[in-house]
């Protein structure tokens, strides 16, 4: 294993098992690795095998889908555990979890549903958040979500509910610009008027990934977080805005679904680095030289 754990400030993949042999065969340039945690929870088998070799090259992030952090009964300490076994055996550099519910009693759903933003709910899931930090021994990240609907009952906004849920658990944030461009226009308010009132000080991860849309009666048109797709321009360009009020963050490609050829993505990845390379007033190193690079200090 690398003796590395920190994520560099730096682009970094989702890892899919499509891409393992390349990944190995290739050694890419890319700064750093993250995995849905759940498809790693199992004892052995090929999942452990490729991402244990591939850990020894790269650090690695952690990212939570089915912890259910927002919901109403107390976190399934069994997950947990499996979290945490996870944790200690690949030592991530971050662990992350989305602001969602995704359970009800033994049921378990397929998706991330969102949350009213109420004084109750700011409780509820610092409470949660809480707990996950004190099994985890580290602080977690938790996601901006992509919304569909505003709820009635909603008595502060997004980013006042992050901001309180920040105070209250010490939990750190990761911004998914993707997903505040879909919230934002499903919604009808301003994404850059988001970006600008985020608590970016909070930040220790972004994510950038891709969205459908779909024409909606009255000519409107709703934005769906989809990760099937390269990421749009118009989030690119707020991503620009983000590092350019923020400073660079460890930035991750997301794309889980009609996953492309490795050379594809690698290349989303090339354009997250030229973004964060003229935030920080230099330009980027090319993709060959930086593979030689790497192949030459590994002899």
């Amino acid at each position: 294993m690398t003796e590395s754990t920190a994520i560099p400030n730096r682009a970094g993949l989702g890892l899919k098992a499509e891409h393992y042999e390349a990944i190995l065969g290739s050694r890419p340039d890319v700064g750093w690795f993250e995995v849905h945690a759940e498809n790693y929870m199992g004892a052995g088998g090929p999942p452990h095998h490729y991402l244990m070799k591939i850990r020894r090259d790269y650090p690695l992030s952690l990212h939570g889908v089915g912890l259910s952090i927002g919901g109403a009964a107390p976190l399934d300490e069994a997950h947990l555990a499996r979290l945490n076994d996870l944790a200690e055996r690949y030592e991530p550099g971050l662990v992350s979890e989305h602001l969602a519910w995704s359970s009800h009693d033994e049921v378990y759903l397929n998706d991330l549903l969102p949350l009213p933003y109420t004084e109750e709910t700011v409780t509820r899931v610092s409470d949660h958040l809480e707990r996950m930090q004190e099994v985890l021994c580290r602080q977690v990240l938790l996601e901006n979500p992509s919304t569909y609907v505003a709820f009635e009952n909603s008595t502060m906004d997004e980013i006042e509910f992050l901001r309180a849920v920040v105070k209250r658990s010490g939990c750190g944030l990761l911004l998914d610009v993707n997903n505040v461009l879909v919230s934002t226009n499903n919604q009808g308010v301003s994404a850059e008027a988001y970006i600008d009132a985020f608590p970016l000080e909070h930040v220790g991860e972004i994510h950038l990934g891709g969205h459908a849309s779909e024409e909606e009666a009255g000519g409107t048109t709703l934005l769906i977080d989809a990760h099937d797709r390269a990421v749009d321009d118009r989030v690119w360009a707020l991503y620009a805005r983000t590092l350019a009020r923020g400073g660079t963050k460890p930035s991750l490609i997301e794309w889980d679904n009609s996953l492309p050829a490795w050379e594809v993505l690698y290349n989303e990845a090339r354009r997250a680095e030229t973004v964060i390379a003229a935030e920080a007033g230099a330009a980027p190193q090319p993709a060959a030289s930086m593979q030689q690079t790497r192949h030459a200090a590994a002899r």
